[in-house]
C-alpha cells in the first residue's frame, strides 16, 4: 500500500492523460447527475459533488446503494464508477438506469460494467485495474472532471487543476511524510474522531474509510456546524482514547471558524489530543488532494505502527463469499 500511496502523483499524471483522450458522446438536457458507486469508487462522486455545488447548474446526487432515486429517467446523467467492474450494487443500479432511459456513462477498469457498456453502446473510460480501488482514487476522480467538464457542467478548470495539483504535491513531498508520521503517533491505540470546518467533508470521510481499511481502525467523522446542533452534546465525559482531528482549508467560513475555536476547548477538555491538519495549496482541488494524500499517509503509517498489512481486506472478502452462496 505505501508504494501505492507513493506513487500517488504518477497516478494523477495518469488520469490526466487518459481523460485528455477520452472518447465521450454530449448528453442532452442533462437536468440531474448522478454518481453510483461504492467504497472506494464511490468517494470520488461525494468528493465531486462538494467540489462543484457552487457552480454546477443541475443537482448532484451520489447513490452508494443498489437502487437509485426515482427520480432518474432520460434526462439524467449517471456516471456508473466501479473499479473493478463487478460491485454488485453498482450492476444492479446500472441495470436500473439501463430500464430508466437514463443516459450513461461508466468509469471502471473491466469487468460487468464494462461488457454492459459495450453491449449497450454507452461512453466508458477504461482505467488501469490490478490494485486495491481505495488506491486508484486519482484514476476514478479525475475522469469524473473530465465528464463534467465535456458535458459544461461546470466551468473550473479542473483537469488542469490536476495538473498544479501534482506539482504541490511532490514539492511538499518530505513534509507531508514528517506531518503524516507525527500525526500516527498521536492516532496509535486511539479512536480517532474526524471533523472537517464544512469546506472538505469529502476529504474527511475519505480519511475515515483509510483508517478504516489500511490501519484496520473504527473512528469517526462529522462536519460543523452540523454537529453543533447533535453531537456537541456527546462531549460530556474525558476519555482519554478518544483523539480529535481537523482537516482545515483556507476556504473555511469565518463563522464556522469560530465555532470550531469555541469547540476545541470542549474537545480538548474531554479526548486525548485535538490535532489540526491545515490543507496547502491555491484552489479547492489542490487542498482537497493535499488532505486526501496526509491522509492516506497517515493509514499506511498507523498501519506500520500496529505492525499490520494495509493491503489485506479479509472480512470484506468473507463478506462477498457469503453473499456469493445467495441466490
Amino acid at each position: 500500500m505505501k508504494n501505492l500511496v507513493e506513487g500517488f502523483t504518477k497516478q494523477l499524471q495518469q488520469a490526466y492523460d487518459i481523460a485528455s483522450i477520452a472518447q465521450l458522446t454530449k448528453k442532452n438536457n442533462i437536468q440531474n447527475v448522478v454518481v453510483t458507486g461504492l467504497g472506494g469508487s464511490g468517494i470520488g462522486g461525494t468528493i465531486l459533488s462538494e467540489l462543484v455545488q457552487s457552480e454546477c447548474p443541475v443537482p448532484i446526487i451520489v447513490n452508494k446503494d443498489y437502487f437509485l432515486p426515482a427520480f432518474v429517467n432520460s434526462s439524467s446523467l449517471v456516471i456508473i464508477s466501479s473499479y473493478s467492474g463487478n460491485t454488485e450494487e453498482t450492476i444492479c443500479a446500472m441495470q436500473q438506469a439501463i430500464s430508466q432511459k437514463a443516459q450513461i456513462v461508466c468509469v471502471t477498469s473491466g469487468g460487468k460494467v464494462y461488457e454492459l457498456a459495450k453491449e449497450h453502446g454507452f461512453d466508458v473510460i477504461l482505467i488501469p485495474g490490478g490494485h486495491p480501488p481505495r488506491s486508484c482514487i486519482g484514476y476514478s476522480l479525475v475522469q469524473l472532471f473530465k465528464i463534467m467538464e465535456f458535458n459544461e457542467l461546470v466551468k473550473s478548470d479542473l483537469l488542469n487543476q490536476v495538473l498544479s495539483s501534482i506539482k504541490l504535491l511532490d514539492s511538499e513531498n518530505t513534509y507531508i511524510h514528517k506531518e503524516a508520521l507525527s500525526v500516527a503517533n498521536i492516532l496509535i491505540d486511539k479512536i480517532p474522531v474526524i471533523y472537517s470546518l464544512g469546506t472538505c467533508e469529502g476529504a474527511v470521510v475519505r480519511f475515515r474509510q483509510q483508517i478504516n481499511e489500511n490501519s484496520k481502525m473504527l473512528s469517526w467523522h462529522h462536519t460543523l456546524p452540523e454537529m453543533n446542533h447533535n453531537e456537541l452534546v456527546g462531549w460530556t465525559e474525558k476519555n482519554d482514547h478518544l483523539a480529535v482531528i481537523t482537516f482545515r482549508t483556507s476556504f473555511d467560513y469565518t463563522r464556522t471558524i469560530k465555532r470550531y475555536e469555541i469547540c476545541k476547548n470542549i474537545f480538548s477538555k474531554y479526548s486525548h489530543s485535538v490535532t489540526d491538519i491545515t490543507a496547502k495549496g491555491n484552489s479547492k482541488l489542490e487542498q482537497f488532494f493535499y488532505l486526501i494524500h496526509i491522509g492516506d499517509w497517515i493509514s499506511c503509517y498507523l498501519a506500520d505502527l500496529k505492525n499490520i498489512d494495509a493491503v489485506e481486506v479479509n472480512v470484506i472478502n468473507q463478506l462477498k463469499d457469503e453473499l456469493s452462496k445467495i441466490n
